[in-house]
Protein backbone atom coordinates (compact mmCIF):
# COMPACT_ATOMS: atom_id res chain seq x y z
CA UNK A 1 0.00 0.00 0.00
CA UNK A 2 1.69 3.72 -0.61
CA UNK A 3 2.38 5.62 1.76
CA UNK A 4 -0.82 8.31 3.03
CA UNK A 5 -0.59 11.98 1.85
CA UNK A 6 -0.87 14.05 4.34
CA UNK A 7 -3.82 16.08 4.80
CA UNK A 8 -4.04 19.20 2.85
CA UNK A 9 -3.66 22.43 5.54
CA UNK A 10 -5.23 26.23 4.76
CA UNK A 11 -3.99 28.89 7.37
CA UNK A 12 -5.93 32.20 6.87
CA UNK A 13 -4.86 35.44 8.87
CA UNK A 14 -7.07 38.34 9.14
CA UNK A 15 -7.40 42.08 9.96
CA UNK A 16 -8.42 41.33 13.68
CA UNK A 17 -10.37 39.29 15.89
CA UNK A 18 -14.03 40.19 15.55
CA UNK A 19 -16.94 39.71 13.75
CA UNK A 20 -15.52 42.73 11.54
CA UNK A 21 -12.97 41.31 10.45
CA UNK A 22 -11.59 39.58 7.03
CA UNK A 23 -8.98 37.63 5.42
CA UNK A 24 -5.35 39.25 4.12
CA UNK A 25 -3.38 36.38 3.61
CA UNK A 26 -4.13 32.58 2.74
CA UNK A 27 -1.68 30.07 3.04
CA UNK A 28 -2.21 26.46 1.60
CA UNK A 29 -0.13 23.49 1.60
CA UNK A 30 -0.78 20.69 -0.64
CA UNK A 31 -0.90 16.50 0.42
CA UNK A 32 2.42 16.77 -2.34
CA UNK A 33 4.50 19.36 -0.75
CA UNK A 34 2.82 22.07 -2.99
CA UNK A 35 2.55 25.33 -1.42
CA UNK A 36 -0.09 28.42 -2.26
CA UNK A 37 -0.03 31.51 -0.57
CA UNK A 38 -1.51 35.16 -1.34
CA UNK A 39 -2.16 38.22 0.15
CA UNK A 40 -5.85 39.99 0.00
CA UNK A 41 -6.44 43.06 -1.09
CA UNK A 42 -9.55 44.16 0.85
CA UNK A 43 -12.28 45.53 -0.27
CA UNK A 44 -13.22 48.93 0.22
CA UNK A 45 -16.09 47.81 2.84
CA UNK A 46 -13.54 46.15 4.75
CA UNK A 47 -12.43 48.62 6.72
CA UNK A 48 -11.83 46.70 10.06
CA UNK A 49 -8.40 46.69 11.24
CA UNK A 50 -6.80 45.35 14.50
CA UNK A 51 -3.16 46.83 15.25
CA UNK A 52 -2.97 44.11 17.45
CA UNK A 53 -3.19 41.33 14.21
CA UNK A 54 -1.19 43.53 12.55
CA UNK A 55 1.66 43.05 15.24
CA UNK A 56 0.98 39.45 15.71
CA UNK A 57 1.71 38.84 11.77
CA UNK A 58 3.61 41.74 10.59
CA UNK A 59 1.23 42.45 7.44
CA UNK A 60 0.16 46.28 7.13
CA UNK A 61 -3.28 47.31 5.66
CA UNK A 62 -0.88 49.26 3.32
CA UNK A 63 1.26 46.03 2.04
CA UNK A 64 -2.14 44.87 1.65
CA UNK A 65 -3.42 47.39 -0.43
CA UNK A 66 -0.15 47.57 -2.75
CA UNK A 67 0.35 44.05 -2.94
CA UNK A 68 -2.56 42.20 -2.12
CA UNK A 69 -4.86 39.80 -4.56
CA UNK A 70 -8.10 40.74 -5.75
CA UNK A 71 -10.68 38.52 -3.66
CA UNK A 72 -12.01 36.67 -7.02
CA UNK A 73 -8.42 36.13 -7.94
CA UNK A 74 -7.63 33.85 -4.42
CA UNK A 75 -10.83 32.44 -4.14
CA UNK A 76 -10.58 31.15 -8.10
CA UNK A 77 -7.00 29.84 -7.45
CA UNK A 78 -7.91 27.94 -4.65
CA UNK A 79 -11.00 26.72 -6.59
CA UNK A 80 -8.10 25.51 -8.67
CA UNK A 81 -6.25 23.99 -6.64
CA UNK A 82 -9.00 22.51 -4.14
CA UNK A 83 -11.96 21.32 -5.92
CA UNK A 84 -13.31 18.61 -4.94
CA UNK A 85 -10.75 17.99 -2.25
CA UNK A 86 -10.52 18.50 1.82
CA UNK A 87 -8.84 20.71 3.30
CA UNK A 88 -8.29 21.25 6.56
CA UNK A 89 -7.57 24.16 9.52
CA UNK A 90 -6.44 23.78 12.75
CA UNK A 91 -8.74 27.51 13.54
CA UNK A 92 -11.93 26.18 11.49
CA UNK A 93 -13.74 28.09 14.14
CA UNK A 94 -12.10 31.35 12.99
CA UNK A 95 -10.76 30.42 9.56
CA UNK A 96 -14.54 29.43 8.04
CA UNK A 97 -16.33 33.03 8.65
CA UNK A 98 -13.29 34.23 6.89
CA UNK A 99 -13.26 31.98 4.11
CA UNK A 100 -16.89 32.64 3.54
CA UNK A 101 -15.96 36.36 3.67
CA UNK A 102 -13.41 35.76 0.88
CA UNK A 103 -16.18 33.66 -1.65
CA UNK A 104 -18.99 36.24 -0.78
CA UNK A 105 -17.05 38.88 -1.67
CA UNK A 106 -15.64 37.30 -4.84
CA UNK A 107 -20.00 36.37 -5.72
CA UNK A 108 -18.05 32.91 -5.92
CA UNK A 109 -19.01 29.91 -4.62
CA UNK A 110 -16.32 27.54 -2.30
CA UNK A 111 -15.88 24.35 -4.58
CA UNK A 112 -14.11 22.12 -2.16
CA UNK A 113 -14.88 20.86 1.92
CA UNK A 114 -13.52 23.12 4.56
CA UNK A 115 -13.50 21.05 7.82
CA UNK A 116 -11.87 21.01 11.27
CA UNK A 117 -8.43 19.34 11.69
CA UNK A 118 -10.08 17.99 14.78
CA UNK A 119 -12.19 15.70 12.50
CA UNK A 120 -9.38 13.46 11.56
CA UNK A 121 -7.10 13.58 14.36
CA UNK A 122 -6.89 10.30 16.48
CA UNK A 123 -6.85 10.69 20.59
CA UNK A 124 -3.32 9.92 20.53
CA UNK A 125 -2.32 12.64 18.10
CA UNK A 126 -4.18 15.24 20.08
CA UNK A 127 -2.87 14.10 23.14
CA UNK A 128 0.59 14.65 22.08
CA UNK A 129 -0.30 18.13 19.20
CA UNK A 130 0.83 20.73 21.60
CA UNK A 131 3.83 19.55 23.09
CA UNK A 132 5.07 18.34 19.35
CA UNK A 133 3.83 21.65 17.49
CA UNK A 134 5.60 23.44 20.33
CA UNK A 135 9.17 21.26 19.68
CA UNK A 136 8.78 21.34 16.11
CA UNK A 137 8.23 25.67 16.04
CA UNK A 138 11.49 25.32 18.23
CA UNK A 139 13.38 23.21 15.78
CA UNK A 140 12.65 25.40 13.06
CA UNK A 141 12.83 29.00 14.50
CA UNK A 142 11.41 30.93 11.99
CA UNK A 143 9.61 33.69 14.28
CA UNK A 144 7.26 34.60 11.22
CA UNK A 145 3.47 33.79 12.35
CA UNK A 146 2.20 34.12 8.29
CA UNK A 147 -0.54 31.53 6.73
CA UNK A 148 2.15 29.47 4.65
CA UNK A 149 4.34 28.89 7.34
CA UNK A 150 1.45 28.34 9.93
CA UNK A 151 -0.19 25.39 7.12
CA UNK A 152 3.21 24.16 6.99
CA UNK A 153 3.94 23.72 10.46
CA UNK A 154 0.36 22.15 11.11
CA UNK A 155 0.88 19.68 8.60
CA UNK A 156 4.52 18.65 9.89
CA UNK A 157 2.42 18.53 13.27
CA UNK A 158 -0.06 16.25 11.68
CA UNK A 159 2.58 14.24 10.08
CA UNK A 160 4.76 14.02 13.19
CA UNK A 161 1.99 12.82 15.44
CA UNK A 162 1.00 10.58 13.09
CA UNK A 163 4.37 8.74 13.22
CA UNK A 164 3.45 8.95 16.85
CA UNK A 165 0.71 7.01 16.51
CA UNK A 166 1.82 4.34 14.90
CA UNK A 167 4.69 3.41 16.77
CA UNK A 168 1.75 3.32 19.74
CA UNK A 169 -0.17 1.29 17.45
CA UNK A 170 3.22 -1.65 16.63
CA UNK A 171 3.34 -1.65 20.46
CA UNK A 172 -0.20 -2.20 21.47
CA UNK A 173 -0.19 -4.88 18.78
CA UNK A 174 2.68 -6.74 20.44
CA UNK A 175 2.08 -7.20 23.67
Amino acid sequence: MPPRLPPIIIDIEASGFGAGSYPIEIGVVMGDGRKYCSLIQPRPEWTHWDPGAETVHGISRETLLAHGRPVFEVAGRLNELLRGCTAYSDGWVVDRPWLDRLYAAASMRCEFTFSSLEMILSEQQMAAWAETKRVLLAENRDPRHRASYDALMVQETFERTRGMENLGEQTSSHQ
